[in-house]
């Protein structure tokens, strides 16, 4: 079972990153307004609070979690998430959180065996819960598409990066 002593610093915080990353790639790609943010921020939480309860969940992923619920943790998070977006438009966030997925795969594959597939799957899952948060294009709620083909590529780019196809 991998854990946080299965990785190196460097490595453990980006795999902290990764959790983050996964819903930021989505809303990057095709940014919903203040509701619609707010929305899939929201979805973006709750997934991850969910894998804190699952039973099915990796132990990998309920590590990552225990980790965010502590304030070095989320510091370690915070500052290496405004490291990377520095200066970033929303092309360039979505760009940059997807190379941060696919060097996670790697780490993943190299360190945490078993676990890298569902730790994989867990972030495509925040990936597409925070794509399916808000409607996209619409007015007031009405119209507009669940999934945009922004959001849509988003998604199939986090799925390339992790190497699934979940």
């Amino acid at each position: 079972m991998a854990n946080k002593q299965s990785f190196t610093p460097e490595e453990w915080t980006k795999v902290m990153e990764s959790v983050m990353m996964a819903g930021v790639a989505v809303t990057a790609a095709e940014p919903s307004g203040l509701w619609g943010t707010m929305k899939e921020a929201f979805a973006s939480g709750t997934a991850l609070a969910g894998a804190k309860v699952d039973a099915s969940a990796s132990e990998l992923a309920k590590a990552v979690m225990a980790e965010l619920e502590t304030s070095e943790g989320r510091t370690a998070t915070r500052d290496a998430l405004k490291s990377r977006y520095a200066g970033a438009k929303a092309p360039d966030i979505v760009d940059r959180s997807v190379e941060n997925l696919k060097e996670v795969s790697g780490i993943l594959d190299a360190k945490a065996g078993a676990d890298a597939a569902s730790f994989k799957a867990f972030l495509v899952h925040i990936a597409e819960k925070v794509a399916n948060a808000s409607k996209e294009g619409g007015f007031l709620g009405f119209g507009g598409e669940r999934v945009s083909p922004a959001e849509q590529a988003s998604l199939d780019k986090i799925k390339a990066a992790l190497g699934t196809t979940a």
